[in-house]
């Protein structure tokens, strides 16, 4: 009996067990299946999208870089093509050592040498390792299909097409034109801020204009980016394509400057060092825009390596330094024209009235000398300026007082940003009583004195300005007053209609002066390049037209009063600067310039040659000969020697002559009378 009470009790247990396990499955699988309800009904919508979204990616199009064109066309500013090897540093193993050891396994299949290497590094410092950065760029055909071939063997490498952008001239307007470069750290912090209709149409971007026009105009050079949507594999590869947002590319900028001219003046400067512009003054255009010694652009396209960029950045010469747009020069004797201007409007001097240079002006117990030793005698405003006499704009300065000659020279755009369109220009210095105590802490040194005014008359002491200011002014001066923004885009071209927009903006308040007082100065300005006694007839002997213009010579180093200037004494870079002021024709100017050669001297000897270079270009299509050009690049220049080509069957720098009937379409002189 007791065994069947034990079998019942056992049994009792059994069932309890039993109906508890299969208790506790009905609830598991009624949970299981309420959870699957909930997913499949409640959350059906949420996590089909949610799945969608993982096998559908959202690719950004990179759009094409807009074309750079100067005012006849050709082409400075392209775009081309190509595949490039790149690694992905945060899917390679092993750090720096791992890195090392894949690019050495990459050489054996493609070839890596020192520079890919050292521009790899420098990128890979400035990224934040999650980005893909190329190793080699430009690859060919044949190096494309070995690596694919073996691209198993390497993750985190991958061959990608991009575009890369191209200066087809090289070297030539590189100051004007600048370069598109990789953004960096820095600057992708600085997007952050940006709107983010602006932030998304840079998805995809990697490379942005970092200087001259390339930087000033990005957005319009830079199109709208368009986007692909992507089916991926479970390793995230590219199945098919489903839908296609194309790309807008950039608009085309046609810019007022005119290539050809450019090269010839980058020519004519050879290794010195200096900068020119020339400005259509009746609208602003903007025919040249140099600045020497000047750098290839390609060189930062795909990443300068360090070694290269330490050598253009550390050279003495200064070659990454745009000395039209932020290097400053005492102007020198090409501010006497304006001081002349200014001394008639104020009543200090008339044309007639005369005083006796003896080779010095005696301000207190200073002697300030004049450039000419004995003076130049008995003088008017018009032989002052034609032979340039220092003594008579020293009492002139005396005169007027510095507060005077500020207010003056401020309207011709000295002291003043001109509005060109491009970034980083400088405003130089015009001096005033109220500058000094701006510029200076300590009260002795916020005085202005007295005898600081006397420098001034003739472009030296405080007087600084860009040489671009100085063009602009000296076309100010050749319109009789009339003012205009500088610019050196001439028209965009939008990409999707072809729809042109003109850059030039109206024409600013006139500088308003007597028509007599104008015609005073610009017959002594004409007087400087054809009267005998004139600083600049050399270089204009036997000029079919009739030009205006004013030479300068700034000091780069003080002279005691008992000195005197010797240039073979002093190191070439304290030397004097030549510069030069000119507009043509004079009656109804089309172009006005301002340049300077560093450390050259005269401005009639090293600087006015040049201008007249420019001017046979552009009046007559005349481009100077083999050797005139050599004898302007060695400073021993004066009027034109050999025989003169015709502009338009020079090539361009690394091209062939362009067939004549489309030469004769980009004729210089042709062009600049119609715009």
């Amino acid at each position: 009996m007791t065994e069947l009470k034990d079998l019942e009790r056992e049994l009792s247990r059994f069932r309890g067990r039993l109906v508890a396990a299969a208790a506790f499955v009905l609830l598991g699988f009624g949970l299981l299946t309420a959870r699957l309800v909930y997913l499949q009904i409640f959350r059906h919508a949420e996590l089909a999208t949610q799945a969608e979204a993982n096998r559908i990616a959202v690719v950004p199009i990179q759009p094409t870089r807009g074309l750079i064109v100067d005012r006849n066309g050709v082409v400075l500013a392209s775009n081309y093509s190509a595949y490039t090897l790149e690694i992905t540093p945060a899917r390679v193993a092993g750090g720096a050592a791992g890195l090392d050891a894949l690019i050495d396994q990459l050489s054996t299949l493609v070839e890596i040498g020192p520079r890919d290497r050292r521009r790899f590094k420098q990128l890979l410092e400035e990224s934040k390792g999650i980005d893909s950065l190329p190793i080699r760029t430009k690859l060919s055909d044949e190096e494309v299909a070995r690596f694919v071939a073996q691209r198993f063997r390497f993750p985190g490498v991958d061959v990608k097409a991009r575009l890369f952008r191209s200066y087809p001239l090289g070297s030539v307007g590189s100051h004007l034109l600048g370069y598109i470069g990789r953004i960096n750290p820095a600057e992708k912090k600085a997007m952050e801020d940006w709107p983010e209709e602006q932030q998304a149409n840079y998805k995809g971007t990697e490379y942005i204009g970092k200087l001259g026009l390339e930087q000033s105009y990005e957005t319009e050079l830079h199109g709208i980016t368009g986007f692909e949507e992507v089916e991926t594999s479970a390793n995230g590869r590219a199945v098919r394509r489903l839908k296609v947002h194309p790309p807008t590319p950039g608009n085309k900028l046609v810019l007022s400057i005119d290539i050809k001219l450019q090269a010839l003046v980058e020519q004519l400067y050879g290794d010195r060092r200096g900068a020119l512009v020339a400005i259509d003054p009746r609208n602003g255009d903007v025919l040249a825009f140099v600045s020497m010694p000047n750098f290839d652009p390609n060189q930062f396209v795909d990443g300068i390596d360090s070694e290269n960029w330490r050598a253009l950045n550390e050279s003495i010469d200064k070659p990454l330094l745009n000395r039209a747009l932020r290097g400053t020069y005492p102007p020198g004797s090409t501010y006497k024209p304006y001081m002349a201007l200014a001394a008639l409007e104020m009543g200090k001097r008339t044309p007639q009235q005369t005083i006796y240079d003896p080779g010095y002006f005696m301000f207190g117990n200073h002697r300030f000398r004049d450039d000419k030793e004995g003076g130049h005698g008995t003088v008017n405003m018009y032989r002052a300026l034609v032979e340039s006499c220092d003594t008579y704009f020293y009492m002139v300065a005396a005169d007027l007082g510095v507060d005077a000659i500020a207010e003056h020279t401020a309207r011709f755009g000295f002291g003043h940003l001109t509005g060109i369109d491009l970034q980083g220009e400088v405003r130089g210095v015009l001096p005033s009583t109220a500058w000094k105590r701006a510029a200076y802490r300590k009260p002795d040194q916020q005085r202005w004195y007295a005898g600081e005014t006397i420098s001034l008359g003739i472009g030296q002491g405080y007087n600084s300005y860009t040489i671009l200011q100085m063009a602009n002014a000296a076309a100010t001066l050749a319109a009789d007053g009339q003012r205009h923004k500088p610019h050196l885009v001439h028209e965009e071209i939008d990409a999707v209609g072809g729809a042109k927009h003109l850059i030039a903006a109206d024409p600013l308040p006139p500088v308003v002066v007597k028509p007599e007082y104008w015609d005073v100065v610009h017959k002594a300005m004409i007087g400087v390049n054809a009267d005998p006694e004139g600083t600049a007839v050399a270089a204009f002997k036997g000029a079919p037209y009739v030009s205006a213009g004013k030479t300068g010579t700034a000091q780069v180093v003080g002279i005691k009063a008992n000195e005197k200037y010797n240039a073979a004494s002093l190191a070439e870079r304290l030397r004097d600067h030549a510069l030069y002021i000119a507009y043509a024709p004079a009656d109804k100017p089309t172009v006005a310039l301002a340049l300077v050669v560093e450390n050259a001297g005269f401005g009639a000897g090293a600087a006015a040659p040049i201008a007249r270079r420019v001017f046979d270009y552009l009046l007559l299509g005349q481009y100077p000969s083999v050797e005139d050009i050599a004898a302007v690049r060695a400073g021993k220049g004066t009027t034109p020697v050999g025989t003169s080509r015709r502009a338009v069957d020079v090539p361009l720098p690394g091209q062939e002559a362009a067939p004549a009937a489309a030469a004769a379409a980009s004729a210089p002189n042709a062009t600049v009378a119609a715009r």
